[in-house]
């Protein structure tokens, strides 16, 4: 059964890879596929890795996995910062949506004496749903310029968004893959920034070629690789690997959580 799941998995991060590849070529850009492991065992994370993928979308101490990269792409609260910041690897922070939060990092990852500054992105509410996190595609060059000047441990890497996930693509672009789009233009006139050196993170299992058709350096893709996500009817419940897991840092709301669950 274990080496059914591995070709499997195999053959999916292949597949997503080969896409991406043809995809941005036409594009004329390199993007980054960050996989999204959520509720996946930790076997599948170590199986994808050895064969080729560093960057992930979810926490854990994996010792067998030195060079992995993980990005924290869910909804962060201040309280749970240092836990966070604590995760070994820890590569990319996604999700900045206020100065309190970037300032609430900045202290954190100062404190730690780091030599390398934190990457992080700054998180955009392109739909203006109430129920994502992100702050307001009007407050982006503030919050941006916030985290150039004023949070000296931190590295400003590019913008990120959710978007909406029951766009049809019948219907045109991905308004909300636009929106991040001229978000990005925007702030990159209001801070005089080189428009090609901002990523923009978005697109996922369902649309992550026309995101990056779009313009998107950055996908975050799940379930096209993984298979569907399981959710356990406890999910505080522990597990047999708990005492391997600083955290899961599966922090996005729970109206997030339930956008998120068939798109990712």
């Amino acid at each position: 059964m274990k080496m059914a799941v591995n070709t499997d998995l195999s053959s999916s991060l292949a597949s997503v890879l080969s896409r991406i590849s043809t995809v941005s070529a036409i594009a004329g850009r390199t993007v980054r596929l960050v996989a999204v492991s959520k509720t996946k065992p930790i076997d599948m994370i170590v199986t994808a890795y050895e064969l080729g993928q560093r960057n992930f979308g979810e926490n854990y101490i994996l010792e067998k996995c030195p060079d992995i990269k993980w990005h924290f792409i869910g909804h962060l609260q201040r309280n749970k910062v240092n836990k966070v910041l604590d995760v070994p690897n820890l590569y990319l922070v996604e999700t900045i949506d206020s100065e309190k939060l970037a300032e609430a990092v900045n202290s954190s990852w100062g404190r730690r004496k780091k030599t390398d500054h934190l990457k992080v992105m700054v998180q955009i509410n392109t739909s203006e749903e109430e129920s994502k996190s992100g702050c307001s595609k009007c407050d982006a060059s503030r919050l941006v310029k916030y985290v150039i000047e004023k949070c000296s441990q931190l590295q400003f890497m590019g913008l990120m968004t959710i978007g909406s996930l029951d766009h049809n693509l019948k219907d045109g672009p991905n308004p909300d893959f636009k929106a991040l789009v001229q978000c990005k233009d925007d702030v990159c006139r209001e801070l005089e920034l080189d428009n090609q050196s901002v990523e923009l993170s978005m697109g996922m299992s369902g649309d992550f070629e026309h995101a990056i058709e779009q313009g998107s350096t950055s996908v975050r893709v799940g379930s096209t690789i993984f298979g569907a996500r399981s959710y356990p009817d406890k999910p505080k419940q522990k597990t047999e690997h708990s005492k391997d897991v600083v955290d899961k840092l599966d922090s996005l709301s729970l109206q997030e959580k339930q956008l998120a669950k068939d798109a990712v």
